[in-house]
């Protein structure tokens, strides 16, 4: 009799072991956890993904963010925090980032006192699955592909486009909303909700299971927290920013509900020097009550100075080569007086190199917001010797890392 009541006790327990296992199992990963995870950063102690970090493959993972982001937080980001206190004045509640990729990494450290974040690009919202599911070796490779989609950006302040979709396209991880994740959690912030979002052609927003039609431009809204409770939002829309492309969508019409805002663009192949971006510049000066850029964003030539207040830091040596015909003897006659940076960004990512513009939109007294000759490509930049940077400083990027035109868009930022 004690021998059936021993083993039925013993039964009963194994049970309530494999149930507890499979409820264990069954549980998904909260959003915040998974952006921590792939962040290299501890999940919650309930996590289901708690035991993976036991992982060598992980545990490498998180050692390598903590040294990359740690040296990138030093060397940049609290200097563009500091700068970014001293300079901007009064911050609006939204900020744009066109051909952004998903550098909320930047667009948070230029307008941290931002509550709504828009940033825009090619590349499309792609999928985080959850981890726990992932078949045997599939960790070990998700995060490899994330190391290296991010390469570039911790080391030269810009995304490597081709790369980064490369590395994030074969996986079940994919897309931008991986790398969005790392950002968000790297930055201190507590990942609340993440929706699908689409677009009509009013730029009236839709939600999971809604129908935008079939113009929609698709994207990704994700609720966040900072460290203090406060509550923002960061919007990442896949859309094409050419003059068809934006004409075709309600992408600028869901932005002008949002403004006026401020401002950055950065590492942005030039487009906006050509004609076939002249919608998206025009945008942007007419809705934006700030605008920080390096020397790739909006030619000199378009700001208006009944409009604008220009304040130049660091030096400008002119484009890369790779950029041959964009020298602007306008900026550089401007940046004779710029004030000194302590941080690099763009193309010129050595702080000795780096150019920074720092416009701020004048009160309006009922003139048109920008130059008439705005709508037009400007004409041939003159072609003058350009000055010879200083000795070399910091990494190199790799051989093959100069991109190649497709289509009016270089694959890289």
């Amino acid at each position: 009799m004690n021998m059936l009541h021993s083993l039925r006790i013993a039964t009963v327990a194994a049970a309530m072991l494999v149930a507890a296992a499979s409820s264990l199992h069954a549980q998904t990963a909260t959003v915040d956890d998974t952006a921590k995870f792939l962040a290299g950063m501890m999940p919650s102690a309930d996590s289901p993904l708690v035991p993976l970090t036991k992982e060598a493959a992980w545990q490498r993972h998180a050692k390598f963010f903590d040294s990359a982001f740690g040296q990138l937080e030093q060397r940049q980001l609290s200097r563009i925090r500091a700068w970014a206190d001293t300079n901007l004045a009064a911050p609006r509640p939204t900020m744009f980032y066109m051909f952004s990729g998903p550098d909320f990494l930047y667009a948070n450290a230029f307008y941290s006192k931002a509550s709504t974040y828009v940033l825009s690009a090619l590349e499309p919202v792609g999928s985080v699955p959850d981890l726990s599911r992932l078949p045997r070796g599939g960790i070990a490779s998700a995060l490899y592909n994330v190391e290296r989609s991010l390469g570039s950006i911790l080391s030269f302040s810009f995304f490597i486009t081709k790369q980064m979709k490369t590395d994030l396209q074969a996986g079940q991880i994919s897309g931008t909303l991986p790398i969005l994740y790392v950002f968000l959690a790297r930055s201190g912030m507590t990942v609340k909700s993440v929706s699908p979002i689409s677009l009509d052609d009013q730029g009236a927003a839709y939600f999971a299971g809604e129908n935008a039609g079939l113009n929609a431009v698709r994207g990704v809204r994700i609720m966040f927290a900072r460290s203090d409770g406060q509550e923002k939002t960061l919007y990442y829309f896949s859309t094409d920013l050419s003059n068809s492309g934006v004409k075709a969508s309600g992408f600028l019409k869901f932005c002008e509900t949002l403004a006026p805002a401020n401002s950055l663009i950065k590492s942005a192949s030039y487009l906006l020097h050509s004609g076939n971006f002249t919608t998206v510049r025009n945008f942007l000066l007419n809705n934006s009550a700030t605008i920080i850029q390096d020397d790739s964003g909006i030619p000199l030539a378009y700001y208006s100075t009944k409009k604008w207040r220009l304040f130049p830091f660091g030096r400008y040596l002119g484009p890369i080569d790779e950029f041959q015909g964009r020298y602007q003897e306008s900026y550089a006659a401007l940046f004779r007086r710029a004030q000194p940076i302590d941080f690099g960004i763009g193309y010129r990512w050595r702080t000795p190199e780096t150019n920074v513009l720092l416009s701020v939109r004048l009160p309006d007294d009922g003139s048109p917001a920008i130059d008439a000759t705005a709508s037009t490509e400007a004409p041939p930049p003159p072609r003058p010797r350009r000055p010879r940077p200083p000795a070399d400083i910091g990494p190199r990027p790799p051989a093959d890392f100069w991109p190649q035109p497709r289509g009016g868009f270089f694959f890289w930022r």
